[in-house]
Formats: C-alpha cells, structure tokens, sequence
C-alpha cells in the first residue's frame, strides 16, 4: 500500500512576523502508525524541498511519544527535509492521500491548482481523502464530479473557531476552518476544544485538532484494508 502525504510549504503566519508551517504531531503520529504497519508514505509539498515545521509545534507541551520518536529519526528528518514537488506527484501510484494540519495550509494549500486537481483525481478513483486540524482548508475550493463542492452534504470537522480563538489567531488567518467547511455545504460538527473527533463519509476522512490525528490514520488504514 502506498498513500502519499502532502505538507504545506507556507512558513509566514500572516503580517505577524512569526513562522508557522505543518505541526508535527500531526505528521508524525499518522506517518508513524502507517509506517508501522508496512505502509509505504512518501511526502510531497507544493514547492518540493524542505517542508516547514511550526516553531510552536516544538513548544515542551506539543510533544507526544511519536514527535520524540521523529526527533530521534534521521532518515524520517530527511523525507521532511527533500519533499517530492506536488506537480511530480501521479496520483495512480498511490492508493491514498493524507493531509496533515498546521496554519500553513490556510494560505498555500486552499488556492493550490495542483493540490485542487491531486484531490479531485483522488476523489474520481474513490481513493481515501484524509484530512486533519487545518488541513481541511486544502478543500475550500475542491468540487465533486457534478462541478459541486467536494464536502456538500457530507459529514465534516476541522479546527473549530473556538480553538481559532483560544490560540489568539482569528484575526490572523485568512479565513476560519469551521466556517469555510460550513459555507462549502458541509455538514460540520465538533467536540470539545482539543477533543478527540474524527468523522468518516464516504471515502472522505477529517479530524478536528492535533489530538484526532491519530485516530484519522487509522480509519484511512481500514478503508485501505
């Protein structure tokens, strides 16, 4: 089996100044759960080379025993380090795609030409679709088959604007995940800030925050299975 991840190559988060990027969790715990079980990843971002992390998914408190594990993983830090370039990407050589999260995406991988098209021949093959935090955002502007939005009428979560608000950057973001979802006709719902949420529809996987990154992998595996 082999399922691609695409990372975004986005590092300014707005006019702050500050950097973001891809959190690593939300990395590491999908890629390390597929890995485990003999799945081959590869990782691709729009403009191909090293993808970057978000400073603060390096705080003390963001880490996890999978984000550890990356640290201590030289040849996982290279992948990271030498991504393919997204328009190299053929989506018949992959039997998935999986989007980890980060504020990155918000600003490259929503208006991304050809992160839209990889979705929409993803979604064309019945492949599975996963997507977690603010990944979802690479959706805004994907349509079905039928020229719709991809997610109308289909079960969707993603970083909720409370969570938005709790990191202090609703002011910052080009737009908020929830309500981008919801515009798009998306049947949104959510738990708790921080929660645990992973909602499965059709071939279409989403997670609502760094905490359902794990459990969006594993449903991707089953649908693979």
């Amino acid at each position: 089996m082999k399922v691609l991840f695409v990372l975004t190559s986005h590092d300014k988060l707005g006019d702050t100044g500050k950097k973001t990027g891809f959190w690593i969790e939300e990395f590491a715990a999908p890629y390390y759960n597929l890995v485990d079980k003999g799945v081959n990843v590869s990782v691709a971002t729009p403009k191909g080379g090293k993808a970057p992390i978000d400073p603060n998914s390096e705080s003390e408190d963001a880490q996890t025993e999978d984000t550890k594990r990356f640290y201590k993983d030289a040849e996982t830090q290279n992948i990271i380090e030498n991504t393919i370039k997204l328009d190299t990407i053929k989506t018949e050589e992959f039997d998935a795609v999986f989007y980890p999260g980060g504020h990155g995406p918000l600003w490259d991988l929503a208006d991304d030409k050809t992160s839209i098209a990889l979705i929409e021949a993803f979604n064309r093959q019945k492949k599975p679709l996963g997507f977690v935090c603010h990944a979802p955002a690479a959706l805004k502007k994907v349509k079905n088959e039928n020229g719709e939005p991809l997610i109308k009428g289909r079960k969707v979560t993603g970083f909720t604007n409370t969570e938005e608000k709790a990191v202090q950057l609703t002011e910052v973001v080009p737009f908020l995940v929830e309500d981008m979802l919801k515009e798009n006709g998306g049947i949104y719902s959510k738990s708790g800030d921080w929660e645990e949420h992973v909602l499965e529809d059709g071939n279409l996987i989403t997670g609502q925050n760094p905490a359902s990154s794990n459990k969006a992998s594993e449903k991707l595996y089953k649908m693979l299975k």
